[in-house]
C-alpha cells in the first residue's frame, strides 16, 4: 500500500478551515451585556449553544470552595418554570441533549439539538438562568452527591490524589491551589445565602458569552435572545482575581501514602498563562514529551528501558499562570528515584539539544490535524470560538492559530523548556504505600 504523508493529509481539512474566517462569526451584545458569537453552517439541520460563565474555583475563597462545580450540578435541578429534573426531559423530548463541565476558570453549559428546537432550547436556558430556584430539599441532596463525588473521586484515582496534594504545595497564593470540587469541610458548610450570593454575582448575564453554530440564522437567533434572555438583569461585575502566585525560590516535595502497587510522581513546574506568547511553544513541548508512542517519555520510560507503565503530561489552559505537568507510574520493581531521574533525562536532553526540525513538523502536523478535526464538528467550531474569546482575549485568533503553530521554532522548544522545565521551578510528589516510605 502506498505511504500517504501526514502533510498530504492536511490540505483537504485546511481548506474547508480556510473556507470559513473571523468575518463569518457574527456578533451582538444584549442590553444587559450579555455576547453573543454566532457562526452559520448549513450543512445538517442541527445546532448548538455554548454557554460559558467565567466562574471556576479561582474566583472561589476559603470557605465556599467547590461552588462552582456545585452550580453545575444545581442548573439541572429545576427553575421557575421547569421544575427538578425536568430540563433534561424537555430537551430530550424535542430531540436534543445537553453536557456540562467546570474546570479551575469557567463552567460551560453545551446543548445540541435540531433547529427546530431551538425556541425550547432557548426558554430553557432563560428559565434557569433567570430564575434558579435555589430549594433547600435539592441543596441538601446535592450537597451529598459531590461530597460522595470528592470522596470516591479520591478513592479511586491515584491522580486525582496526588494531583490535590501538589497543587496545594506549589501554589501558596492563588486560588489554583484547592481542586475543582473544593475542600469537604466547606461542602458540608456552605450557607444558602453563599449559594444566592455566588448565583447571582456569577451567573449574571453580562458575565456570560454565549456560542452558536449550526443551521441557524442570525436575526432568529436575535429575536429569540432578546426575548428569553434580555429580561434578565445584569449584576455588578465581580471583583476580579488580583492575587499572584510568587515566584517559587526553590523545589518542593512532598510524599503522599497510600495502598498502591507501585510508587506514581507527579512533578509540577510553573507556567506562563494561556495568553502568553510561550503558549504555542509550551503546548508543543507538552506534546513533543508525551504525545503519541513516538513521544520522549512514552518511547524512554515504557518501550525502551521498561520503568513505567503509564506517562503522560498535562498542561491546563487557564487565565492565570498554571502549572505544566508530568505524571507517571513506575513499572514493578522500580524506584521512584530511578523514574524521577530517567524524566529528567529526557528534559536536559531537550535543554541541551533541543529537538530537530523533523521532530517538531511531526507534533506541528498532529496538532494542526486534531485542530482541523475539530473544527469540521459544529461542536468543536463552537467549543474552540468560546476558547479563543476567553482565554485568547478574541475569538478572532482562532483563525490565526494554525500560522501560531506553524511559527514556532525548535529554539522556542529549547528555550521555553530551559525557562520552566528547571529544579527551582518544580514541586514534586511521590505517592507510595507508608511501608516502603518508613
Amino acid at each position: 500500500m502506498k505511504k500517504v504523508s501526514l502533510g498530504l493529509l492536511l490540505i483537504i481539512p485546511a481548506i474547508l478551515f480556510a473556507q470559513i474566517g473571523a468575518d463569518d462569526v457574527q456578533t451582538f451584545t444584549l442590553n444587559n451585556g450579555m455576547k453573543f458569537l454566532v457562526l452559520e453552517d448549513h450543512s445538517i439541520p442541527n445546532a448548538n449553544m455554548y454557554i460559558f460563565w467565567k466562574v471556576g474555583s479561582r474566583n472561589e475563597v476559603p470557605g465556599i470552595t467547590g461552588l462552582s462545580h456545585f452550580f453545575e450540578h444545581m442548573m439541572f435541578n429545576g427553575a421557575e418554570k421547569y421544575g427538578p429534573k425536568e430540563f433534561d426531559r424537555t430537551m430530550e423530548g424535542v430531540g436534543g441533549s445537553n453536557n456540562a463541565y467546570t474546570s479551575e476558570n469557567v463552567t460551560v453549559y453545551t446543548d445540541f439539538y435540531p433547529v427546530s428546537a431551538m425556541e425550547t432550547i432557548f426558554e430553557l436556558e432563560g428559565d434557569r438562568i433567570g430564575h434558579l430556584a435555589i430549594d433547600s430539599t435539592m441543596v441538601e441532596s446535592e450537597r451529598g452527591v459531590v461530597l460522595s463525588e470528592r470522596m470516591t473521586g479520591l478513592e479511586n484515582s491515584n491522580w486525582r490524589l496526588l494531583n490535590e496534594q501538589v497543587k496545594g504545595a506549589a501554589f501558596i497564593a492563588h486560588p489554583y491551589r484547592w481542586s475543582v470540587i473544593g475542600y469537604e469541610s466547606d461542602i458540608q458548610n456552605w450557607k444558602k445565602s453563599d449559594l444566592q450570593k455566588y448565583f447571582e454575582t456569577y451567573y449574571a448575564p453580562n458575565n456570560g458569552v454565549v456560542v452558536m453554530v449550526g443551521d441557524l440564522d442570525v436575526n432568529e437567533v436575535q429575536k429569540l435572545a432578546k426575548k428569553y434572555f434580555e429580561p434578565i438583569p445584569p449584576h455588578d461585575p465581580p471583583r476580579p482575581v488580583h492575587t499572584e502566585e510568587p515566584e517559587q525560590l526553590g523545589e518542593k516535595r512532598l510524599w503522599v501514602h497510600k495502598d498502591v502497587s507501585t510508587p506514581n510522581l507527579l512533578l509540577a513546574y510553573h507556567v506562563p498563562e494561556t495568553q502568553s506568547s510561550d503558549y504555542y511553544a509550551i503546548d508543543m513541548l507538552d506534546a513533543i514529551l508525551s504525545d503519541g508512542r513516538s513521544s520522549r517519555l512514552y518511547r524512554a520510560l515504557i518501550d525502551e528501558k521498561q520503568l513505567a507503565v503509564e506517562v503522560f503530561t498535562y498542561v491546563p489552559i487557564a487565565f492565570d499562570p498554571n502549572l505544566f505537568y508530568i505524571y507517571a507510574i513506575a513499572n514493578q520493581g522500580v524506584t521512584e528515584d530511578t523514574l524521577e531521574q530517567a524524566i529528567y533525562e529526557e528534559i536536559n536532553r531537550i535543554v541541551q539539544n533541543g529537538v530537530t526540525e523533523e521532530e517538531l513538523q511531526k507534533i506541528k502536523n498532529r496538532k494542526l490535524t486534531a485542530f482541523y478535526k475539530e473544527m469540521e464538528t459544529n461542536d468543536g467550531k463552537a467549543n474552540n470560538l468560546g476558547t479563543y474569546e476567553l482565554f485568547f482575549g478574541d475569538f478572532t485568533k482562532l483563525f490565526t492559530a494554525p500560522e501560531s503553530y506553524q511559527n514556532v521554532t525548535v529554539e522556542d522548544i529549547q528555550r521555553v523548556a530551559a525557562e520552566y522545565l528547571k529544579q527551582s521551578n518544580r514541586t514534586v510528589g511521590i505517592l507510595k504505600n507508608l511501608k516502603e516510605a518508613s
